[in-house]
């Protein structure tokens, strides 16, 4: 693969572009150099080559490694697109010529780990046999930039994130949180639980959960208090549901999350109304070229959704 640079008057090999992806993903030169196989004299001579390319510097060094420039920023969210985008044409010429083979990327939220997607990905694997699936859990604050980024291929999650002009979203449902406690928690018997309440005990959250913990804070809000204090962050759900049964943490699930929660020990907290309602759904990067296994996915999930 060539890619002409008007800018850089020249051309750029994949090499080149393959090499500053390492070094952006592991922040550094000699574990760069380390992952892929190739000595570190001749990967700083590749990322310097680059930089003469497009003649700006792409990395800041930094005593204990580098960090992207915003040119650099830039210039990763684009190649990462590029990375993705000669994927996908690599599987669609396989499929072309007969085989259906290559890999599909999806981020999901935890109620959609848990229990919306294994009955489409069965589904799914049974008609697309070769496509091995990647699955990656997360919440919106990582997903939509990983989709952007060209990281993920489709995202499941909720959709009440900004438009974005190279996001396609696609409403299938809607999905209603509420706080939850382990059995022994205090609150766990009360018939309707008081606002204010909630503020005496410690919390639990999901690692980079920035909206539902803004979601979470006006909801205390509009009754007049001062947000909760997250004691714990975890990037496990399992771990979250697990702290939650071992302690007097008090967390937010989706509904769709609860009877499996109370099956493992914990409790729903009684009060009045749900936390909020979120639309939700699917999202993918806008593209002239149909990407067939994004296609045929997105076909199960909007018939999944129909039937409902």
């Amino acid at each position: 693969m060539v890619i002409t640079s008007r800018r850089a008057g020249g051309a750029m090999y994949s090499h080149l572009l393959q090499h500053f992806l390492a070094v952006a993903e592991h922040r550094g030169i000699t574990a760069a150099a380390k992952a892929i196989h190739i000595t570190q004299p001749a990967l700083t001579k590749s990322i310097r080559q680059l930089e003469q390319l497009l003649g700006v510097t792409l990395f800041e060094r930094l005593p204990n490694g580098v960090v992207l420039t915003r040119f650099g920023e830039v210039f990763a969210r684009r190649v990462r697109l590029m990375d993705l985008e000669y994927r996908h044409a690599i599987d669609e010429i396989e499929a072309m010529k007969g085989g259906t083979r290559g890999t599909l990327a999806i981020g999901a939220g935890p109620v959609w780990m848990a229990r919306l997607l294994p009955p489409v990905i069965t589904q799914f694997q049974r008609q697309k046999p070769n496509i091995r699936i990647q699955l990656v859990g997360g919440v919106i604050d990582t997903l939509v930039p990983a989709l952007l980024a060209g990281k993920l291929d489709v995202i499941c999650s909720a959709l009440d994130f900004p438009s974005h002009p190279e996001i396609i979203k696609e409403h299938l449902t809607e999905i209603s949180h509420a706080f939850v406690v382990g059995a022994r928690h205090p609150l766990a018997r009360q018939r309707d639980a008081a606002p204010a309440a909630l503020l005496e005990y410690p919390w639990a959250t999901l690692t980079n959960n920035f909206v539902g913990n803004a979601r979470v804070n006006s909801f205390f809000s509009a009754n007049g208090l001062s947000p909760p204090r997250i004691d714990v962050e975890t990037n496990s759900t399992s771990n979250l549901i697990a702290l939650l049964a071992a302690g007097h943490y008090i967390a937010i699930l989706p509904s769709l999350m609860i009877p499996m929660a109370e099956a493992l020990g914990l409790k729903l907290l009684a009060m009045h109304g749900t936390l909020w309602d979120a639309p939700a759904g699917i999202a993918y990067r806008s593209t002239t070229v149909p990407v067939p296994a994004v296609n045929a996915f997105c076909a199960l999930m909007r018939s999944q959704f129909a039937t409902k």
